[in-house]
Parts: C-alpha cells; structure tokens; sequence
C-alpha cells in the first residue's frame, strides 16, 4: 500500500469534513459563551451552551461507532451533519427569541454532529494500515487549519446579519458549513466493515482497558482535550473582563485553533521519527508552558501566546494518544474500544464546559489556569512510565 490514489483521496476529503466540522466548532467556542451570557438570568450559566454541546458530543459518540460498525463509515459521516443544521437552526430561533434553554438544545444537537464527525481520524487510521496511520490521522486533523481562519472570521464578519440578534448571523452560516458537509461525505469510497469486525472475538474492555498501550494514551488524550477546553472556554470572557474587544478575542481564538492544527502536517513525521512517547511527552511540557504564559500577564500578547502553547501542546498529546491507542484493539474491537475512548474525552470536554465558566466567575483567569497543573503531571508521569516498561521490554 502507499499513501496515493484511493487512500490519498480518501483521507483528503476526511480532512475537508473535519475542516468544515471545526469551522463550526471554533465559530462556537468564539461566540457560545457571549451569546449564553447576554441570554442566561445568571453570569455563572454563560458556559453552559457550550457545555451542552459537549454533552451532546458525548453521549453520541459510543452509539455512532457502534452505528458505523453496522452501516458503514460514509453513511455515518451522512447522517451526523443533518442534526447540525437541525442544532443551527434551533440556536438561530433561540437567539431572536431570547430563550436560554432553547439555545441550549441547539448546541446539543450540534454536539451531536461532532459525536460523528470525529471519528474522521479514526477512519483515516482504519483505511491507512499501520505504516501510513500517523501520517492519515496528521493528515485529517490538520484540516482545522481551515478552521482557524474560517470559524472565527465567520462569527465576526456575520455577528449582525439579522439586524438586532447578535451572533445570530454567525450561527446561520453553519447551515452551509453542514450541507457541504453532507455533500463531501457523500464522495468517501470506504470499505465497508469486514465480517471479522463485525462478528469477530472480543475480549471484555475491562481486559482491554488495563492495558498500559490503552489506559496511557486515553489519559494522554483526555488530558489534552480536557485542559484545552478547560481554558479555551473561558478565553473570551477573560478577554472581556480585561476589556479587551471581540476582534481580539476572535484573533486569539483563530491564533490558537491554527496552533492546535498546522503542526498536524509534521505530527505524524515526528511521530514515526522520534516515537509517539516523546511527542506526547513534549506536547505536555507545551501545556505547562502555556500556563505559564497565561499567568504571566493579561495582555492580547499574553492570551496569544498562552492559547498558541496550548494550542500546540493538544496537537502533540492528543495526536500521539490517538495514534497509540490504536495499537489496543483487535479489528472486531475497534468500535466498542474507539467508543469508550471517545466517551472518556468528550465526557471530559463537557465536564470541563460546563465548569469553566464556574471556576472562572468564582476564582478568576489564574485560578482557573493552576487548575490544570495537577492533570498535566500525572499524565506526564504515566508516559514517562510507560516509555520506561517499553524500553525494558525491548531490551529483553
């Protein structure tokens, strides 16, 4: 196999639809928390949309592995993108109508969408056999390049659309984000499932999660998801509180959604170069180093150089796990334990959503950062650990 013709095609359009998906997702991230605060009666609900759509991601994800291992990847990728337009459409009426619970439930269902939508790196991983499956998974998630520049500029240049609703006209633009969504899934020519993935043995996950090549790298992962939405959640109301505009707060998202991305053209190189260990080891030491700057000071400087470290420390970490948590599972295995894995990070992501915004009224910007110190440590020492037991394995 190389990585050309059918594959490369393949991978190409999983890499435009995760760049459509994201676009949606960071033109929320930059308006779910304003738009939830000039709707809700109480400022400590202003996360809570973006939250809802987190738990809605989350309770999707085991059922759309399990649903793909019946019908395939490509009607999957089909299906997910109509709850979307269903969720924009429902936020769009929640905002003219100034109903709080009900702009809630639009971000559910776009949550929903995102409970499909990221199994595109998995399925790049399926089709690219173990010698190009780093490089695949770079491939796919580096389209949220796309996204850096498209969502946040989206959210701006479309705030007042519909004259008096702000972001309003941000969120109508998700309805042509996620048909062309659906229009580009439609062209995917994945194999369907094999008889062995769906009838072969299984081993109970309890065996399956006590395995250090699992239970690592989906730490590892639900690490990086859950300290970068943690902190990327509450971004745009420290930025407010600082007074700074929502031009700046746009820029910074856009700086830190390019950050997360871009180095996914190299991730997978570096991977196959240096070993997925110590690129999930350095992309913890970046999260570190983000909070550091986030600390440092309250500056558009700072928020950029904060959110651009964490940024590139989820690329590394959350790359790496996904990369490794491959190795875990047999082909009749993989969507139950590609489930549980995404059930353990988006229930993190939701858990973190909804607290953000809490920890943030409550304790404030820095408070909110030092949070995270004890998380990044033990994820740093599980991999310096298991780096140890595979180098002794080795040398036997």
């Amino acid at each position: 196999m190389s990585f050309s013709g059918a594959l490369r095609r393949n991978v190409l359009l999983l890499s435009a639809c995760q760049a459509l998906m994201l676009s949606g997702s960071s033109l929320i991230i930059a308006t779910s928390a304003l738009t939830g605060l000039s709707l809700a009666s109480n400022s400590l609900l202003a996360t809570v949309p973006l939250s809802c759509m987190f738990v809605g991601t989350w309770v999707t994800t085991l059922p759309a592995s399990l649903m793909m291992k019946r019908i395939g990847r490509r009607a999957g990728f089909m299906i997910g993108p109509f709850a979307g337009l269903v969720g924009a459409t429902i936020a769009i009426y929640a905002i003219t109508e100034r109903d709080f619970w009900l702009f809630c439930t639009g971000s559910f269902l776009i949550g929903v969408l995102n409970g499909v939508g990221y199994y595109y790196r998995f399925a790049a991983a399926d089709i690219s056999g173990k010698v190009f499956r780093s490089r695949a998974i770079s491939w796919v998630l580096a389209g949220g390049v796309v996204a850096a520049f498209v969502g946040p500029n989206l959210a701006a240049f479309n705030r007042d659309l519909i004259t008096g609703f702000p972001f309003a006209g941000s969120y109508a633009s998700l309805l042509v984000v996620y048909s062309l969504s659906i229009l580009l899934a439609s062209f995917l020519r994945i194999p369907p499932p094999t008889e062995d993935e769906r009838y072969g043995s299984q081993r109970p996950l309890k065996e399956i999660i006590r395995q250090p090549v699992f239970f690592v790298p989906a730490i590892g992962a639900l690490t990086a998801y859950g300290v970068m939405n943690l902190v990327m959640t509450s971004t745009p109301l420290a930025m407010a509180g600082c007074g700074h505009s929502f031009a700046d707060t746009a820029f910074v998202i856009e700086w830190h959604v390019l950050a997360m991305f871009l180095p996914s053209f190299f991730t997978g190189n570096l991977i196959t170069r240096f070993g997925v260990l110590k690129i999930m080891g350095i992309g913890v030491v970046m999260l570190f180093a983000s909070v550091a700057a986030s600390l440092h000071g309250d500056t558009v400087a700072h928020f950029v150089t904060g959110l651009v470290l964490l940024g590139l420390g989820w690329n590394f970490l959350f790359i790496g796990g996904t990369t490794l948590v491959t190795e875990s599972y047999s082909p009749a295995e993989k969507a139950k334990t590609q489930g549980l894995n995404d059930v353990m990070i988006f229930g993190t992501v939701a858990l973190t959503a909804g607290i953000s915004g809490v920890v943030h009224e409550m304790a404030g910007w820095q408070m909110l950062n030092l949070l995270a110190l004890p998380f990044l440590l033990t994820a740093l020492l599980l991999i310096v650990w298991f780096s140890r037991v595979r180098q002794s394995r080795s040398a036997i």
